[in-house]
């Protein structure tokens, strides 16, 4: 028994000494997930020329399911809808930029941070309101229904700012209105909205940026029953230590980048993804930027 006692004692030494058994193991996910998000939020998610899902937030969710051994199903779904379904169980994670709130996080877990973001105030280019005559009196201010873009102008009502709010299905929906001028103003996250603006041509402006210090985050019923978060949250740290994160940001944030390289870069750089390893995402966003800002790439 003493015997026994000093061997058990090495053992956690050594293994304590190794960095082993300092945590227990955890499953791994397994199999095919579905992953939820509204495909109309560019350059987030959004449909290319070759009615391919893609965007920084799709590319990230697939990357991560290649560290982790898994696969995804990625299905489109009106983003007030998302939510509810995660909780229903038809679809095993959200992934459409959701900024993590608490109220939010009353419902549904979270992952860790993966991008930082705030509000811009969208205009039309002839109409020469700012980021503060867009608020004056009467004005109608557009967003999408169940956003943060929408919970801030609800906000602004309360403490007495006198716009009006108008509800939007989607962004496009209200881009649309506001090149239109039915509205005066469309306020959404500003990497969107400046993607919006250098789509329009000069139709839209960023008049310019509502500081909400927002960060976005994956989410999963509550509880995490299929241990989807733990995945992510390991996952993010691996794409971060392997350069992919820099590199996909590049991809779609860049000053050069221009969104309808997307069909053509995607269709050549896909087999990368497809080879399902470290190396192969690597690849994959390093060209990836490359493509997107207009520069030469390598082809697998």
């Amino acid at each position: 028994m003493k015997n026994l006692i000093r061997w058990s004692l090495a053992l956690a030494v050594i293994f304590t000494a190794l960095g082993v058994g300092s945590q227990i193991p955890q499953a791994q996910p397994s199999g095919t997930f579905s992953v939820c998000s509204e495909i109309a939020f560019a350059p987030f998610e959004y449909e290319d020329k070759n009615k391919q899902n893609v965007g920084f937030d799709l590319d990230l969710i697939r990357i991560i399911a290649i560290l982790r051994g898994f696969k995804v199903d990625i299905q489109n779904l009106a983003f007030d809808s998302i939510i509810p379904a995660v909780q229903s169980g038809k679809c095993d994670l959200g992934v459409s930029s959701f900024t993590i709130t608490a109220e939010r996080a009353k419902v549904v877990d979270f992952s860790d941070p993966y991008f930082d973001a705030n509000q811009a105030v969208l205009v039309n280019a002839q109409s020469g309101l700012n980021a503060i005559t867009a608020f004056k009196k009467g004005n109608k201010i557009g967003a999408q229904e169940g956003t943060t873009g929408a919970d801030y102008i609800d906000a602004l009502i309360k403490a007495g700012i006198e716009v009006q709010l108008k509800l939007y299905k989607t962004y496009p929906d209200a881009e649309k209105d506001l090149a239109n001028k039915n509205i005066q103003a469309v306020l959404e996250d500003e990497p969107v909205a400046r993607a919006t603006a250098k789509a329009s041509k000069g139709v839209l402006k960023v008049a310019g940026i509502v500081v909400t210090d927002e960060q976005y985050g994956m989410l999963a019923a509550k509880g995490d029953p299929k241990k989807l978060i733990a995945a992510v949250n390991a996952a993010l740290k691996d794409i971060r230590r392997a350069g992919i994160y820099a590199n996909l940001y590049e991809a779609y944030f860049g000053a050069d980048v221009n969104l309808d390289r997307t069909g053509d870069c995607y269709k050549d750089l896909k087999p990368y993804l497809d080879r399902g390893t470290l190396a192969g995402a690597q690849a994959y966003a390093e060209n990836l930027s490359l493509c997107m800002a207009g520069q030469q790439y390598k082809k697998p």
